[in-house]
């Protein structure tokens, strides 16, 4: 994954602005992330061990754990993109009051709307991309049809007569029928149709499969037909957005809707359809695992910790098909055995770490992935990409040198509980506050700011400096007090 050597590579300002913008406020930028990218580098093999299963026809699940502003999101923008690039469908969630995994209120579909409403693609990255996955399909297939339409016409063999006729209601995509006078559009559409059965065959045969593959029909029904009302029905029901079974019979004519208890079924349904479309498969990202642990209900939080179990089994005992499931929460949330994922018996025996795992060695190939701080070494590389992106955004020669941003690390790092306590979202945000104090003061320097007092001995308490170390300046008074006696 290319991550390195591209410091030098010019950021568009788009870019840069976005990504400055969003490490300054504490979140994960979406776009920019390989201008950035450092260290990980295990974690990141680990996870792209198993895109390569899913899009054989696996399944995986993992959580990522660490700290607040450890990476955890960062890490699974990164993949993100990544598998977008390989041609993947992706959903991602964050968990929050309204959206957990299952609940009396609907919390659960909630989550499921969320995803459906940022699934993406390629070509869509933003989300919203179900209505162009679906469309995509359609004139894949039509293009597939067209040329072996016109492999026939180029071949010796006489063209059958059933194949010649009056055009038909259905309406290929622009441009599908051009240089194919031979052939009728009804032989068009009866080919296409029989290949859409084919795919909708296929699915029918899975849980809740034949409903599932209805809609399809639908779909593609109103597509030929021109019938954008219809269309819009459909995509309403995909996204779970249909109240009740009354007026989905009365809009579409089928007897279900997508519910708190089956929506997971449906996107393993999904992912699988997702292949047939032309797809690799489907990731899927589920953050702030935290929010189930916040939960104060024991019945409640262990209903969601049941429903992790089922995603957990489907995968890892083949269940499943062309899907991926990535959660990230922090340690507590995970290891608490009181109200954490690991007060459930069956996950906990299933998920805590063997007695051969110590920080440093790392199982990576187990379900659980523990982030490692980032090393000074790699914060100093990333502080360098910033610089370079930062003085490009706005338009300046580079004002703080190297030693002044090994420096800088130094004093990040030198920090009481640094080494188990400091996080990069720390470090990034008063590298880019360094930045932009020069920037807007040309008459400061790099070197009076770090060796100033606002930057290394703020109060103990004061947001972004709990940990700093305090300068016993006063070794006078100190000594006194050594030798002080009754």
């Amino acid at each position: 994954m290319p991550v390195e050597n591209q410091t030098k590579r010019r950021v568009p300002r788009r870019i840069a602005q976005a990504v400055i913008g969003s490490l300054k406020g504490g979140v994960v930028p979406r776009v920019g992330l390989p201008y950035i990218t450092v260290g990980r580098k295990a974690e990141i093999d680990a996870l792209l061990s198993d895109v390569d299963v899913i899009s054989e026809g696996g399944a995986s699940f993992r959580f990522i754990v660490g700290r607040y502003g450890s990476g955890k999101s960062f890490l699974l923008q990164t993949i993100r993109n990544y598998v977008m690039d390989r041609n993947f469908v992706v959903m991602d969630a964050d968990l929050s009051p309204e959206r957990k995994l299952t609940g009396t209120k609907g919390q659960g579909l909630g989550t499921y709307r969320e995803l459906i409403g940022n699934l993406a693609t390629r070509t869509k990255p933003e989300g919203g991309a179900l209505s162009l996955v679906l469309d995509r399909w359609i004139s894949g297939i039509q293009m597939q049809v067209q040329e072996e339409m016109r492999g026939a016409a180029s071949s010796a063999q006489p063209v059958p007569e059933e194949m010649r006729g009056a055009a038909s209601s259905i309406q290929p995509v622009p441009g599908i029928m051009e240089g194919m006078d031979s052939f009728s559009s009804s032989a068009f559409s009866g080919r296409v149709a029989e290949k859409i059965s084919l795919v909708v065959n296929s699915i029918s045969g899975m849980v809740h499969g034949f409903d599932f593959a209805r809609l399809l029909t639908l779909y593609f029904e109103a597509e030929q037909n021109g019938d954008d009302a219809q269309k819009a029905k459909v995509l309403k029901w995909f996204r779970g957005e249909y109240p009740t079974r009354t007026e989905a019979r009365q809009d579409l004519g089928v007897n279900v809707i997508i519910t708190d208890e089956d929506w997971y079924d449906y996107l393993k349904l999904f992912a699988f359809f997702f292949r047939q479309a032309g797809y690799q498969g489907l990731m899927v990202f589920v953050d702030e695992l935290v929010n189930i642990y916040k939960i104060p209900n024991s019945v409640a939080r262990n209903n969601n910790y049941e429903k992790i179990l089922t995603m957990y089994n489907d995968a890892l005992q083949g269940k499943a098909h062309y899907i991926g499931m990535l959660m990230s929460g922090t340690p507590q949330c995970i290891e608490d055995t009181r109200r954490g994922v690991y007060s459930y018996e069956a996950l906990r025996s299933r998920l805590q770490e063997g007695r051969f795992s110590v920080e440093g060695a790392r199982d990576m190939m187990a379900p659980v992935i523990r982030l490692e701080p980032l090393s000074p070494e790699e914060m100093l590389v990333l502080t360098e990409k910033l610089t370079d992106m930062h003085a490009g955004l706005y338009g300046y020669g580079s004002r703080i040198r190297q030693e002044e941003r090994v420096q800088f690390i130094q004093m990040e790092y030198s920090r009481v509980g640094a080494d188990s306590h400091i996080t990069p979202r720390e470090i990034i945000r008063d590298f880019i506050e360094l930045l932009d104090i020069l920037y807007q003061h040309p008459e400061k320097t790099a070197g009076e700011l770090l060796k100033g007092q606002a930057f290394g001995n703020m109060p103990t308490g004061a947001v972004g400096n709990s940990f700093v170390k305090p300068e016993n300046t006063d070794r006078e008074d100190a000594d006194e007090l050594a030798t002080f006696t009754l």
